[in-house]
């Protein structure tokens, strides 16, 4: 059967073949037919053309070969008047639905041929240019899109976390207020799926060894705060954890995942229990699936009293798409966690038993070091400190000096680098804390803080953006993702305020 596969080289001047893993030819340019013969319009096998002195047979050849776009080596084939004649040959892989499919670039190995080779590779290579252009600026507007997005969604979700903290639990707008902030949590996801699919790679944010538990904390206060189920939380979490290396925002939204799968799960008499522990092992273990190699690792365990999970869809439960919820339910919950946790160089065990609830452990890498970091209780996050906002977007600068004021600090805004400076240089003012974007037309936020810290080297930084990672030389502690909650704000705020460090394990 011939194949709707289009080689996208039928004009090709040198023979293009179309074959399948068994070695049969399914499609052939004029010139693959016009070298071989028009018997290649057929269903001919591939070792019909290949000649002995090529060693292994066609088909071993195809099984041998590593998959990998390989460069021209030197193959022989027979020509459709008997003759035996060098190629240098090139074969990429195609896969059309599950089976793989390879596509054979025949260049004669000739001196006289190679000119023509040469101006196809130059239009090829213009081709590929043209298109990578094309793909440059989609990736701009998307990382423009993004940025811009994200500056909105804060500013939503700030003023409406911050009316939130003010108004009485039986307010008649509590329940719209509420899906508002829902409503923009589910944006900012879709904003931070188009920021990291337009972000390259050399743009990833780096990654600073943390409190793990400072994280887990803020998830499980994303429910226990919540509304519905009187769930009650235990929490044993270890004193002194080790220190490990993470994306804030992404960890976070691992245990968001798994802390949601366990609401959802618990019924009668709900509990959820949530665990960390520091890990060390002489020698390798496995937990589950999880293979854990000699190391240091903290551990992040999440137990619900739940029906279970039965011994059929447990091993399916990383599966994209799989879910037993029903409904609107995409299934990519456990998927997406298993994903960003091994993206970190850790696993991901669920043990279970029908009736006995579940357990789901995380495992990261860890250094044998405790990080400590500023304890900030949510209880009191009123401050009497200045602080500098420096953003070029005025509704941020508005919802900054809004929430801020509102808990007791004076702010002071600018909406340039250049003129956050000039403020600085009068001197008559005692700034205790600079908040910065880092993403600003004419002087950046990276360029602020390098100026700032010649003028005070001991001056207070917290960076924000929608992606760009922070200055090299910044604490990553001092860095707020947007988009960010007016709680989160104040949090952070609190945390840069106050002295952290780090003390190594004996």
């Amino acid at each position: 059967m011939k194949s709707e596969v289009a080689l996208g080289l039928e004009n090709a001047s040198w023979p293009v073949l179309l074959v399948n893993s068994s070695g049969g030819i399914l499609r052939a340019n004029p010139a693959a037919v016009s070298a071989f013969g028009s018997t290649l319009e057929g269903e001919m096998p591939l070792s019909a053309i290949w000649a002995s002195e090529n060693g292994p047979m066609a088909e071993q050849f195809i099984l041998q070969w590593d998959n990998s776009p390989s460069p021209p080596g030197p193959l022989k084939f027979c020509m459709k008047d008997g003759a035996v004649r060098p190629y240098l040959t090139s074969i990429c892989t195609l896969t059309d639905g599950p089976e793989k499919l390879f596509v054979f670039q025949l260049f004669p190995n000739e001196a006289s041929a190679a000119p023509a080779a040469a101006q196809a590779n130059k239009e090829s290579s213009t081709e590929i240019i043209a298109q990578k252009q094309k793909l440059d600026c989609a990736l701009q507007l998307a990382r423009t899109v993004s940025l811009d997005f994200n500056n909105a969604l804060t500013s939503i979700l700030g003023h409406t976390s911050l009316l939130l903290t003010q108004a009485e639990a039986n307010h008649p707008w509590r329940h719209s207020l509420l899906e508002v902030e829902k409503s923009a949590g589910r944006a900012a996801e879709i904003a931070n799926d188009l920021g990291t699919f337009s972000r390259p790679e050399k743009e990833q944010r780096g990654q600073s060894a943390r409190n793990l538990n400072s994280i887990l904390q803020r998830a499980v206060e994303l429910f226990a705060n919540g509304e519905g189920k009187k769930i009650v939380w235990k929490s044993q979490l270890e004193r002194r954890p080790y220190a490990t290396k993470f994306d804030e925002a992404k960890i976070q939204q691992a245990f968001v995942k798994v802390l949601e799968n366990a609401v959802q799960a618990v019924q009668e008499n709900p509990q959820i229990t949530v665990q960390s522990r520091n890990v060390e092992l002489a020698e390798g273990a496995q937990d589950r699936d999880v293979r854990l190699n000699p190391g240091t690792y903290i551990c992040v365990e999440i137990s619900d009293n739940g029906p279970g999970i039965s011994p059929e869809v447990l091993p399916r439960i990383f599966e994209p798409f799989f879910t037993t919820k029903g409904g609107k339910h995409r299934g990519l919950g456990l998927a997406w966690v298993y994903g960003i946790v091994t993206n970190h160089g850790g696993g991901v065990a669920v043990s279970s038993q029908p009736g006995a609830g579940a357990s789901v452990r995380v495992y990261l890498p860890a250094e044998k070091r405790v990080v400590q970091e500023a304890n900030v209780s949510t209880d009191n996050l009123n401050g009497t400190q200045t602080i500098l906002m420096v953003d070029d977007e005025d509704l941020m600068l508005t919802m900054g000096q809004t929430v801020l004021s509102t808990f007791g600090y004076k702010v002071l805004t600018a909406n340039s680098g250049q003129k956050a400076l000039d403020l600085i240089s009068k001197g008559d003012k005692n700034i205790d804390l600079v908040i910065t974007d880092l993403v600003m037309p004419a002087m950046s936020g990276r360029e602020l803080v390098e100026r700032l810290r010649k003028i005070s080297p001991a001056i207070r930084i917290l960076c924000t953006s929608g992606y760009v990672p922070p200055p090299a030389q910044a604490d990553e502690s001092a860095y707020l993702q947007k988009p960010f909650t007016s709680q989160e704000l104040l949090v952070k705020v609190k945390q840069v305020l106050t002295n952290s460090g780090t003390t190594p394990v004996d």
